[in-house]
């Protein structure tokens, strides 16, 4: 603020703060100018509307209709946007994360019907996208192209902040679904011959993707019925378990090779899964425990835990079992 401002403020000369008001409400204002702009208009009243015009908050029409524009930007279903194309998305997708931060307004938005279906359309197209681009590997004669790798990441990128923002949408369920669904072309393809040593970003960041749906599932945060839940888990457990010794044997022959499950992911979805084999029911629990234990990989994920659990309820189950026929047994029959 200049020192005209600060003086006609201080002396009330009209004439001077009417021409400084014209002149803060037409400028652009950095954030450190913003904030003393703001302590000397609340001394001016009814005067200083014109400034305070910039920074009040739109109404709900108004709000949503950004948050739609933004969202559709931010999955590519408003089409290419030349010549700023990722960077707009990029942007966009940072600004939905901002507004869906904790926000008295944002409920209200994230509810309205119009808003859900532009986000399911866009977690549709998204999926669809990553799937065609997935399936278009097995066509193609030369894997190593970096181009392609990278395009496809990409789409694996977008979903994956997809599920980050779903969940403060009450939308995660629908991220759950549609993975679950596409879930055994998606490993058909990465498991195709063809891409037995290639793509190995690819492969990790599956996996990461991966391990936010086990979260959501195994914690409860996303309700499924059992069997749905134990589809998930038979698909994805036999990759998990398989890719980690080979990313270790890669970083272990090449110092330089950056796919590598770190220790936070390996300890996130080992502790998901966990939780999610002692929800399912106890038939189904044994049937992956068994499993495991036949398995070369069985150090990881490390299903002890779940194990001693299935072992102790099985005991106590029967019994449980045990003690209700003995009772039936024992009653008085009444005459």
């Amino acid at each position: 603020m200049s020192p005209a401002d600060l003086v006609a403020i201080a002396f009330h000369c009209e004439e001077i703060t009417h021409s400084c008001v014209q002149y803060l409400e037409a400028v652009p204002w950095d954030d450190k100018e913003e904030e003393e702009i703001m302590e000397a208009a609340s001394k001016l009243g009814p005067v200083a509307l014109p400034i305070l015009a910039r920074i009040q908050p739109v109404d709900f029409t108004i709000a949503k209709s950004v948050f739609v524009s933004a969202f559709r930007f931010a999955t590519s279903t408003a089409g290419p946007c030349p010549p700023f194309g990722e960077e707009l998305k990029s942007s966009a997708q940072e600004q939905i994360e901002f507004m869906l931060r904790e926000d008295q307004d944002m409920p209200l938005i994230t509810v309205d019907d119009e808003v859900k279906s532009v986000v399911k359309k866009g977690l549709s197209f998204m999926f669809s996208s990553f799937e065609s681009k997935l399936s278009s590997l097995l066509n193609e004669s030369d894997l190593a192209s970096k181009t392609e790798e990278v395009d496809i990441l990409q789409g694996l990128s977008d979903l994956d902040w997809m599920s980050n923002v779903l969940p403060k949408m009450e939308l995660m369920k629908d991220f759950v679904s549609t993975w679950a669904e596409t879930s055994e072309n998606i490993l058909g393809i990465v498991e195709d011959q063809k891409l037995k040593s290639v793509m190995w970003g690819l492969k990790l960041k599956l996996i990461e993707v991966c391990g936010k749906v086990l979260e959501a599932v195994g914690y409860g945060n996303v309700i499924l019925p059992a069997d749905f839940r134990v589809h998930i888990l038979k698909l994805w457990l036999p990759y998990i378990r398989k890719m980690k010794p080979l990313l270790d044997s890669k970083s272990d022959e090449e110092a330089s090779f950056p796919y590598k499950m770190d220790e936070d992911l390996c300890q996130s979805i080992e502790g998901a899964i966990v939780s999610f084999v002692l929800a399912l029911p106890s038939n189904d629990q044994a049937d992956i425990l068994a499993d495991w234990m036949k398995a070369e990989q069985a150090r990881y994920p490390d299903l002890t835990e779940a194990f001693e659990v299935w072992c102790y309820r099985t005991k106590s189950a029967k019994r449980r079992l045990t003690e209700a026929v003995d009772k039936v047994d024992n009653a008085p029959i009444s005459l």
